[in-house]
């Protein structure tokens, strides 16, 4: 993932023991060398009680990482909120939370999945979901809330980079709404950028097109670029699902393109909450049901959740803005020889039972 700090090459040295000659002289030692990265990983996690509470108090000794055949404590766990502590000082000294720390800001991308050109049928569910997106953004959203706008047909398409104004994200959600093809990617449109920024880190005019001609690699390009803001990055994915179902219909992933698109998200720090254009799995196609396994399989590799049966789509957005009031910032020490790169899995767990823990699936290492 982008957060890796402190980076530091290791010589361990082994000392082989002297052998000796038939003349009795000892032949030289063997020395065996290997040069290791070590690096602090730092990997955002959720964690939650059975109702969805957010559980505050959590200690670095409290969460076991599993990195690749590894098993580590955390050496430092921090909790980043959204919301300022209201309770006493003396109860946030108890459970290690400093109340003058500053509120931390949320980044949100609204990815919407334009597919009522495939499927006619979904246009009023998707105007539905632009009209309750517009809705969140006028009363849910707060003034730390960054949020970008972008849609997907047959190419990736951005709406509005990273902003808190309403009214641009209002604008941007009509545009939207009508399939509009904004035209603000080219290198002289996009101008000076301060705070975050998606566009920035896009490819740009022509290149943009060409490269994002796949539902897969429009969603690594994104993630890709997000992967430069420090932070979770919460990608709000409106979809039916995606993908190509084997001989028999059932769906399985594209080996092809897939992992490719996990290893970006992973290793960009974009935690994905799919949520499905049909909304009540009681309406859905065998087909639609079939590809809706896509969606939930992207959430649960990054740590997000899948959202496949609900009323309206009011409820994700509350449920999801809930669920990123507060999460923390695990800091491990991570080894891999020096001079290669890849991708490590890690898995995440308690000491105490009884909670729920979210965390994406891996980082990638190594010189990019």
């Amino acid at each position: 993932m982008r957060f890796k700090q402190a980076t530091v090459t290791i010589l361990a040295v082994w000392i082989c023991t002297a052998s000796v000659t038939a003349q009795g002289q000892d032949e030289p030692e063997t020395v065996i060398r290997e040069r290791l990265e070590v690096t602090e990983v730092l990997l955002d996690v959720v964690v939650t009680d059975g109702s969805g509470n957010i559980i505050i108090g959590l200690k670095p000794e409290d969460f076991i990482i599993k990195d690749g055949d590894r098993e580590v404590h955390a050496k430092a766990a921090t909790f980043y909120s959204n919301r300022r502590f209201v309770d006493s000082g003396a109860v946030a000294e108890r459970i290690g939370i400093a109340t003058d720390e500053v509120v931390s800001d949320r980044y949100f991308i609204f990815f919407f999945h334009d597919q009522r050109f495939e499927e006619p049928d979904l246009t009023n569910n998707i105007l539905d979901a632009v009209r309750w997106s517009k809705e969140w953004v006028r009363y849910e959203s707060l003034a730390n809330d960054w949020i970008a706008v972008l849609s997907y047909d047959a190419s990736l398409r951005v709406h509005q980079d990273f902003t808190n104004n309403k009214e641009s994200l209002l604008k941007a959600l009509d545009s939207v709404a009508k399939s509009g093809r904004p035209d603000n990617n080219w290198p002289s449109r996009i101008g000076e950028v301060e705070g975050a920024s998606l566009r920035q880190n896009l490819p740009q005019g022509k290149d943009l097109r060409k490269q994002t001609r796949r539902i897969y690699s429009a969603l690594s390009t994104v993630a890709d670029a997000a992967g430069y803001i420090v932070g979770r990055k919460n990608m709000l994915l409106f979809s039916v699902g995606f993908g190509e179902l084997r001989p028999g219909g059932n769906y399985a992933p594209d080996a092809r393109y897939w992992p490719p698109m996990m290893e970006s998200m992973n290793d960009n720090n974009v935690a994905v909450y799919s949520i499905s254009w049909v909304r009540n799995i009681a309406m859905e196609t065998d087909v639609q049901s079939e590809l809706a396994n896509s969606l939930s399989l992207i959430a649960v590799e990054t740590g997000g959740q899948y959202f496949g049966n609900f009323i309206n789509f009011k409820e994700p957005l509350q449920r999801i803005s809930e669920d990123n009031n507060g999460y923390y910032l695990l800091a491990y020490e991570a080894e891999y020889p020096a001079g290669e790169k890849g991708f490590r899995e890690v898995e995440v767990r308690l000491e105490q039972p009884g909670f729920k823990i979210r965390a994406r699936k891996g980082y990638g290492y190594g010189d990019e």
